[in-house]
């Protein structure tokens, strides 16, 4: 997955989000806590959560939520966020915390640093 990531940057394409299907929806529905149900090159899940890239601009954006909508602690995202980019520095990585999801920001040149094809 973070393959198909680097080769968008590598070749200057937008990393968009899935377009937002409200009969996939979680209960809740809003678009943040479904974001990514819908299969997409861009997005998995690990263990009871869902993980979703974005780009924007020259920042790339992950966004962590609950397979199930319910809301989930900073730590389970962090080690979502940490298994998912496992190499790269935490220090690197910005941070917006939220009950049912959670958002991390980092630069698209650290990923391809850490994935060596810079």
């Amino acid at each position: 997955m973070l393959g198909a990531v680097s080769d968008c940057i590598l070749n200057d394409r937008t990393i968009k989000l899935p377009d937002y299907d409200r009969n996939l929806s979680q209960p809740s529905g809003t678009a943040l806590v479904s974001v990514g149900i819908e299969p997409n090159p861009f997005g998995g899940s690990v263990g009871e959560f869902r993980y979703q890239f974005e780009g924007e601009e020259d920042l790339l954006h992950l966004i962590v939520t609950r397979l199930d909508g319910e809301p989930l602690s900073p730590e389970e995202a962090q080690e979502v966020a940490g298994f998912v980019l496992e190499r790269l520095p935490k220090s690197l990585v910005w941070r917006r915390p939220g009950e049912f999801s959670h958002h991390f920001y980092f630069g698209h040149d650290e990923l391809l640093r850490d994935s060596g094809a810079t």
